[in-house]
């Protein structure tokens, strides 16, 4: 499944979005992007494997994964950030919605306070919202969907903070691979 990728290696991916980069301090290889991912989360640093699998999948499925890590933590959560986990959800659901764009763009908190207001932040930038425009110049999705994961896993117990984090990087995996199947099906 690794070759019909988007981004067939980490080499790949580094040279088509240098943003990341400046997310992650990983040398990228020509090792297969799952493979680079799984080397990732079992190295040094297993958080950019989460910073990884943003960039890795489109954006859209990015923003989708984050809404389905931060519902696993939805007990970690306030108010606020589950009132946004719904009108992300929404959105993803129908992003071409004009009443889901603009709940998102009203939702949006910037600079972002929350887990969830990250991935709000993603979707209004990915919609191309002028105000969230101005306020997120040069800052792609992907920094925002990993920032998102990454501050919810900062609310999990240090004692369950790695299996979190495998959980949510071998999600990621999955659904670049199913992204795959559904591009190499689209193809036919």
């Amino acid at each position: 499944m690794a070759n019909g990728l988007r981004f067939r290696t980490a080499r790949d991916l580094f040279s088509a979005c240098p943003a990341i980069a400046r997310d992650m301090k990983a040398v990228p290889t020509d090792q297969p992007s799952i493979e680079f991912c799984r080397a990732l989360l079992a190295g040094r640093v297993p958080e950019e494997a989460l910073t990884f699998c943003a960039y890795l999948l489109p954006e859209r499925a990015a923003i989708w994964w984050a809404h389905e890590c931060l519902s696993n933590l939805a007990e970690l959560l306030g108010d606020r950030d589950l009132e946004l986990l719904a009108l992300v959800g929404d959105w993803v659901g129908e992003p071409g919605n004009p009443d889901h764009r603009e709940a998102v763009a009203q939702a949006v908190e910037v600079p972002p306070a929350t887990p969830v207001s990250w991935i709000a932040l993603a979707a209004g930038w990915r919609d191309g919202g002028s105000a969230i425009d101005q306020a997120t110049a040069g800052f792609p999705t992907a920094h925002a969907v990993s920032a998102g994961i990454l501050a919810g896993l900062a609310r999990v117990s240090l004692a369950d903070r790695f299996a979190v984090l495998s959980a949510f990087v071998e999600m990621g995996i999955e659904m670049a691979e199913m992204e795959t199947q559904q591009h190499s099906a689209d193809a036919y």
